[in-house]
């Protein structure tokens, strides 16, 4: 990769000095490269770009409270400090990893001592997800009346994570990680003065691949090196030099954060798309950011009984003896049995007809509340209930024609039969269907319409649409 101007070279000098103490030349390459002005950051450009809502909130001078949504290495800090410089107000950063109440009485304090000077202050909390309610509680009087500006960082979807009250109070940015443009012109701005001229670009592609994204990611490792080159007295980063200072890389993976929903969701949806090399990707993806194959053997169960069902009974046996196989091997072996089970979801045939038929007898139950057992189904242990009328009259199944009692009635007296179930045409189920045609055939050969359904031929065995 050839060598360009960067960030902090002579003929480019920052315009200001960053919030706070400047980075000294000890810091790490990260804060060392932190960007000064608005126009340095790298990233974000569908906020910072001409007429997006940060650039214009700059522009405009309209501070207001914020929270910046994004994975870690994207510049939610650096965008809070650029904030305090552009409006020339106070910066006072608090970690909800470190800080508790006192801490936001202290920053309280300061900003009432600011404000009697003239001064606009901003109180940024850094991962503020981490505090609790009551935490998240003591900002609000202070927002609302306009004693500082309050800017958020998370990395938690603010939803889930932050108080309602305080989240309509404050306008939420998303930022993205950021794409191979931007760690290329990181890495160029990198190299500027380090004695080290280019980099190969395998190695460049690495370190992307590394960084995934995040900038403090790939300037840690790019720092180590580029130290590593210079005491080589080597003027180009090689791949070989690269890999030896470079530690494996782990994927992105918030293990019970919303990524973790974001990657089993996209897991789930491609199995039930029979796509399956985008289902193996995903369960390879979580496996590599460190999901625990527990979690992904329990959810494949699920796939199982949610989304193939009966279209074929083997598929839930399947992804049982999977979870039972990774039990007694552990990593990395069992993982091949979860593998094995996630490409068999994935072709074989679909439904979610016994899903819906579920839910549909759950919710018509609650709506019919508490119905009678009609007297022939009930049980008769004693005398008494036998002379009550209780199971007279019922048919033993077993005892009729193919062990079916054509004709009878399962549901409470003057119900209307409902019809919960309706299988596919697909798999197992196209056979079930045939079968379920012909009891309501034979039920109404007897003048009777049973749950087992009395539609006609289309309806009986016409696919649920899932």
């Amino acid at each position: 990769m050839p060598r360009s101007p960067g960030l902090f070279d002579d003929a480019e000098p920052p315009a200001a000095a960053p919030a706070g103490a400047a980075a000294s030349a000890h810091a790490p390459l990260a804060e060392r490269l932190r960007p000064h002005r608005l126009d340095d950051v790298v990233g974000q450009r569908h906020l910072l770009g001409p007429g997006k809502p940060l650039r214009v909130a700059f522009e405009t001078r309209r501070l207001h409270s914020m929270l910046f949504w994004g994975p870690p290495g994207v510049g939610k800090t650096t965008l809070a400090r650029l904030m305090a410089d552009a409006f020339d107000a106070d910066f006072l950063p608090l970690s909800a990893v470190l800080a508790g109440v006192k801490d936001i009485r202290d920053a309280v304090a300061q900003a009432q001592a600011a404000q009697q000077r003239g001064r606009a202050t901003i109180v940024f909390v850094d991962e503020v997800h981490r505090f609790n309610k009551s935490q998240q509680d003591a900002f609000l009087p202070h927002v609302e009346s306009g004693l500082f500006t309050f800017i958020g960082a998370t990395t938690e979807n603010p939803s889930f994570e932050v108080n309602s009250a305080l989240l309509s109070r404050a306008v939420v940015y998303v930022l993205e990680p950021l794409d191979d443009a931007d760690l290329q012109l990181l890495m160029q701005r990198a190299l500027a003065g380090s004695g080290v001229e280019s980099i190969e670009p395998a190695a460049a592609q690495r370190l992307m691949r590394h960084a995934d994204g995040d900038a403090r990611r790939l300037l840690g490792a790019l720092e180590l090196a580029l130290q590593a080159a210079q005491r080589a007295a080597q003027t180009t980063l090689s791949a070989d030099l690269l890999e030896q200072t470079l530690g494996a890389t782990l994927l992105r993976f918030d293990k019970g954060g919303e990524q973790t929903y974001d990657l089993i969701s996209a897991l789930h949806k491609s199995v039930r798309g029979s796509d399956v090399n985008a289902s193996l990707y995903w369960f390879a993806r979580m496996l590599e950011g460190g999901a625990d194959p527990r979690y992904l053997a329990r959810r494949l169960i699920r796939m199982a009984v949610e989304d193939i069902g009966l279209a074929d009974p083997k598929a839930l046996t399947l992804a049982l003896e999977a979870a039972q196989t990774y039990e007694r091997l552990g990593s990395p072996e069992g993982e091949l049995a979860l593998a094995e089970a996630v490409v068999y979801l994935a072709v074989t045939p679909k439904s979610n007809a016994v899903y819906k038929a579920y839910n549909a007898a759950r919710a018509f139950a609650r709506e019919q509340g508490t119905q009678p057992v009609p007297l022939h189904l009930r049980n008769a242990p004693t005398k008494l209930m036998k002379n009550l009328g209780y199971g007279r009259d019922y048919r033993y199944a077993h005892d009729e024609p193919d062990a079916f009692a054509a004709g009878e009635t399962y549901f409470p007296d003057g119900m209307a039969p409902p019809r919960f179930y309706q299988p596919t045409t697909r798999g197992v189920e196209e056979r079930i269907a045939r079968r379920l045609h012909d009891l309501a055939e034979r039920n109404a050969q007897r003048g009777t319409v049973s749950s087992s359904a009395a539609e006609d031929d289309s309806a009986a065995t016409a696919p649920s649409g899932d």
